[in-house]
């Protein structure tokens, strides 16, 4: 060998010191790394990279010769072969085969069952999968070094088990086999007894669905032996009771979409996720899709207040392209990452420290929030290496409750979007501002059914004629966007009407004609309305008014007289033939024509009595108050009588004559 291709052989090794260093210095800063075995790793480190100095300084390295090749024909000692892969499978100490770069090639029943799962599970993946994060720059420091020179290591670290960490201490060594790069060796010494799962909790476990082979899945406890009857029941016991916790959590999180009677998706959501932590032992953290990018919503960790910084500093940042929970909203499909790898899967806080590092877990499950076709974002849970990691059964009831946290989302944003739509059609038939009305003052107010949220049939109006002003207050029979249509048309056709033909009575007998030409009114559906005019005539307010089978309006004399209007008539878009009632009346100084729905003449109180009994006594009082006082003053008296719940909407609408100025 030249010694130029001494020292491209040495490249990868020196890359490989670089990665370790990196890691080691991550490790150090970690809360849960002990410090003396980063310590011991660095040392480990340095003698390897004293060696690597040597063999460049010396030349081509010679040191690991190419093993040869096996002279011994083949099959000669296939008895010896079939002994020693017996012993190996059947000792009692748990042994993981590793390759040099310490990827997984076998390991034995004992260290299956100490994982919780299968042996060919481990089989292909790094050896520290499996190795507490704090702990993983040192272990692989520790096995590189026994790679490189042969001597036997040992180092004390946790190992994932299925029911949490295992402190162990690892003896790891290399082995020689003829033909063969040396493999190692890690025989696991566990320092405290390995703690069962609780009865209840699932041992099946699972990776990304399309991951591995099915056989390659965790494998479920070891069943009892035949004989063991009472071992077989505590075991059914146990899976019964792990079912109905399921089913009684999924019962929960449906009872709190159910009862969402203020359709507030962030509360929702977090009660729903606050309930996933406490009943999954997780962090979990919800991200939505907002304009087409992932936001980090919130995160609920566990109920401990020494964790608040931890919970701050995950629900800080977004998810980052490639990153568990952008994959699975962009795929649709779920992941369940068993034993994570990569550090980095949920990504890097702000300091630049992985995400699963400062939350010192090893286990995700990530699940799309998505309802049919629409997708919202992503519920994603992490667990601490302490507390176990995900199974399969896991998986199956995280969907299922991303399914109806995804539903809950779908009705509250369409909820909010009808009642945006709502509330945008029915300021559009109100008034933006009042007309000049030289003489007049005006007021006017609306209240919402608190029954139902859906947009009403009431509007009211004030507008120009030719020779003075025009007042319209109505209803609709019914409710939603098709009332509000129909409610646009009855007033936006008094509006345009009364602009040629003041005359109320004529003018709510041509909206009538052209409701029924354009089949506006609602399948059994009807329109009242009240149309006045008002004009001065030789210094006198002259009212005329017509009914279309609406509330009669109220005349209120200045010194608190009231006078009942005739009302009547029928209501519009129901008979071609319908005639409103009129009627004419003259108004003096301080007068006030109050004009109503039937909302505040049917608003309920006690004992089943209606505002409509006292509403001329309310009146009375009010004499000679200014329009918006009398209304605010109505407003309050109504709501107290009902105690805020208005089974109609309510408009009123107030004018007061006063007096006319020369010009």
């Amino acid at each position: 060998m030249s010694e130029a291709s001494g020292a491209d052989g040495a490249g990868p090794q020196v890359t490989g010191l670089e990665t370790r260093y990196a890691a080691l210095r991550q490790a150090a800063r970690s809360r849960g790394a002990q410090a003396s075995d980063v310590l011991d790793a660095a040392f480990t480190e340095l003698e390897g990279a004293i060696e690597l100095l040597r063999a460049a300084q010396a030349g081509p390295d010679r040191s690991h010769p190419r093993p040869a090749a096996d002279s011994q024909p083949a099959g000669s000692d296939n008895a010896e072969r079939s002994l020693l892969r017996a012993a190996f499978q059947d000792t009692p100490v748990p042994l993981f085969l590793l390759t040099r770069d310490g990827t997984v090639q076998r390991v034995n029943k004992a260290a299956g069952d100490l994982i919780g799962a299968k042996p060919g599970y481990a089989t292909g993946r790094p050896f520290t999968t499996f190795v507490n994060l704090p702990s993983r720059a040192a272990v692989n420091s520790q096995l590189t070094a026994v790679t490189r020179t042969g001597k036997q290591r040992r180092v004390t670290c946790s190992l994932l088990a299925s029911g949490g960490l295992v402190s162990s201490e690892l003896v790891i060594g290399r082995v020689a086999v003829r033909g063969e790069a040396d493999p190692l060796m890690v025989a696991v010494r566990v320092a405290a007894p390995h703690s069962a799962p609780p009865q209840d909790a699932p041992t099946q476990d699972a990776l990304p669905q399309d991951a591995l082979p099915q056989d390659a899945l965790p494998q479920d406890a070891a069943p009892p032996e035949e004989g063991d009857g009472a071992a077989r029941g505590r075991t059914r016991l146990g899976a019964v009771q792990a079912i109905t916790r399921r089913l009684d959590l999924v019962t929960a999180v449906a009872r709190l979409l159910l009862e969402n009677e203020g359709f507030s998706e962030s509360r929702t959501l977090q009660r729903c996720a606050r309930l996933i932590a406490g009943e999954l032992t997780a962090w979990v953290i919800v991200d939505l899709d907002r304009r087409h990018r992932m936001r980090r919503q919130f995160v609920l960790g566990p109920d401990d207040a020494r964790l608040a910084e931890l919970t701050s500093a995950v629900a800080a940042v977004d998810p980052m392209p490639g990153s568990v929970p952008c994959t699975v909203h962009e795929s649709g499909r779920s992941a369940l990452i068993a034993h994570a790898e990569d550090a980095g899967v949920l990504g890097d806080g702000i300091d630049g420290e992985p995400l699963l590092v400062k939350l010192d877990a090893t286990s995700v499950l990530s699940v799309p929030l998505a309802a049919g076709e629409n997708r919202y974002g992503v519920l994603t849970l992490v667990r601490r290496a302490s507390d176990g990691h995900f199974s399969v059964a896991d998986l199956a009831l995280v969907e299922e409750l991303g399914h109806q946290m995804a539903l809950a989302i779908r009705v509250d944003r369409t909820f909010r979007r009808r009642s945006d739509t709502a509330d945008a059609l029915h300021a559009s038939l109100l008034p933006r501002k009042w007309p000049e009305t030289p003489g007049l003052e005006i007021a006017a107010t609306y209240l919402a059914a608190a029954e139902d949220p859906e947009v009403g049939g009431d509007f009211y109006d004030v507008y120009r004629t030719p020779d003075g002003w025009g007042l319209a207050v109505g209803d609709v029979c019914g409710k939603g966007e098709e009332a509000a249509a129909v409610t646009a048309a009855a007033r936006y056709a008094i509006r345009v009407i009364a602009r040629r033909c003041a005359a109320p009575g004529e003018v709510l007998a041509e909206t009538n004609e052209i409701m029924l030409a354009e089949e506006f009114a609602l399948d059994g559906g009807f329109v009242t309305a009240n149309v006045a005019h008002l004009s001065w005539r030789d210094g006198k307010l002259r009212v005329a008014i017509a009914s279309a089978g609406h509330p009669a309006a109220i005349l209120l004399r200045s010194d608190g007289r009231v006078r009942m209007m005739n009302g009547g008539g029928l209501p519009l878009g129901l008979f071609p033939d319908s005639e409103p009632t009129t009627e004419e009346l003259g108004m003096d100084a301080g007068d006030v024509l109050f004009l109503y729905t039937d909302g505040v003449a049917q608003a309920r109180g006690p004992g089943h009595t209606y505002f409509q009994d006292r509403l001329t006594d309310e009146l009375t009082g009010l004499a000679g108050c200014p329009p918006d006082q009398l209304v605010a003053s109505m407003r309050r008296a109504m709501l107290d009588f009902s105690a805020g719940n208005l089974h109609d909407d309510v408009t009123m609408l107030v004018v007061r004559a006063g007096r006319l100025r020369a010009k």
